[in-house]
């Protein structure tokens, strides 16, 4: 099973984002690393003279690169911006539909899992279209994953760590908590660099938000689960980047796919960097996406 480092959803600037890439090359045993900006268009020019420089570090480490579109496609400089992907000769991971559009006839791409990959159908229409991989979404238990990849010639890939991508939206979060527009946020988001905890009323952790971006408040992980995706036929796991410990967080999934160390063993050493500081899992096992079928680390 191959490891798959997904796009960075939340807003790191240049410096980090080059320190990130450049250690990812020389330390993470991962197989395949998506770049690019997934959520907001307007934090592209901060790090955009990265992206090469990334591209080519990586590459030289033998690491398959593949390019992220927008989740959400709007605007006209987000479209000018899409269609640019394909000048860069990569494979692009779509994670909005319309961006297929602006992929010529054999281009490389691939499905994120911000689409709506929810049934045997859909998938055999995507592979159809060329997909030569999809990334369920994660919300799916694993008995759909398994009925979809039994039936899907495309690999397929799950989520297997990280704060789920569970919405986005034409309304900053970030923007209106600090009092500014839109259009002049400030770019405020920057201060959650594995984004902000919303808390009930009752203070309870409920979700967390991104700038425009709703994602859960604990850290999906899929750990336990690891031996019936692999049965099941799942192809590889999908690890979302966050800004501490990821680095041994790959290490760790690489041993335990290995068969080198434990799902209990890889959990209790990732948690203190855990974006939210609890785990769930219960979207794969059925159940509520926030439920955690393991003792401890759960929801508070």
């Amino acid at each position: 099973m191959e490891l798959t480092v997904g796009p960075i959803q939340f807003f790191w600037r240049g410096a980090a984002l080059r320190d990130f890439y450049a250690r990812l090359a020389d330390e993470a045993p991962v197989d395949r690393v998506v770049l690019g900006e997934l959520v907001c268009s307007k934090r592209l020019p901060f790090y955009r003279t990265e992206i090469p420089q990334a591209i080519e570090r990586l590459q030289a480490a033998g690491k398959q690169v593949v390019l992220t579109s927008l989740a959400l496609i709007t605007l006209k400089r987000e479209r000018k911006l899409t269609a640019e992907l394909v000048d860069m000769g990569l494979e692009i991971e779509v994670n909005d539909l319309t961006a297929l559009a602006y992929l010529p006839e054999g281009a490389a791409f691939s499905i994120g899992p911000l689409v709506n990959t929810y049934n045997e159908g859909t998938a055999a229409w995507l592979h159809a279209r060329g997909a030569a991989r999809i990334c369920l979404p994660p919300e799916l238990p694993s008995i759909s994953v398994a009925a979809i990849t039994a039936t899907c010639p495309a690999p397929i890939e799950v989520w297997g760590w990280g704060r789920l991508p569970l919405a986005i939206s034409g309304r900053c979060y970030h923007a209106r908590l600090h009092d500014r527009a839109k259009d002049n946020c400030h770019f405020i988001c920057d201060a959650d660099p594995d984004g902000r905890t919303v808390d009930t009323l009752d203070g309870q952790k409920f979700l967390a938000v991104n700038g425009v971006q709703t994602l859960s408040a604990a850290c999906a992980n899929a750990t336990h689960q690891v031996t019936e995706l692999r049965d099941a036929g799942v192809s590889s796991l999908r690890l979302s980047p966050q800004s501490q410990g990821f680095m041994r967080l790959c290490s760790d999934f690489r041993a335990l796919l290995d068969g080198r160390s434990t799902a209990e063993a890889v959990s209790r050493r990732a948690l203190p960097h855990a974006p939210g500081g609890t785990y769930c899992d219960g979207f794969l096992t059925g159940d509520s996406g926030v439920a955690w079928s393991q003792s401890g680390y759960g929801p508070a």
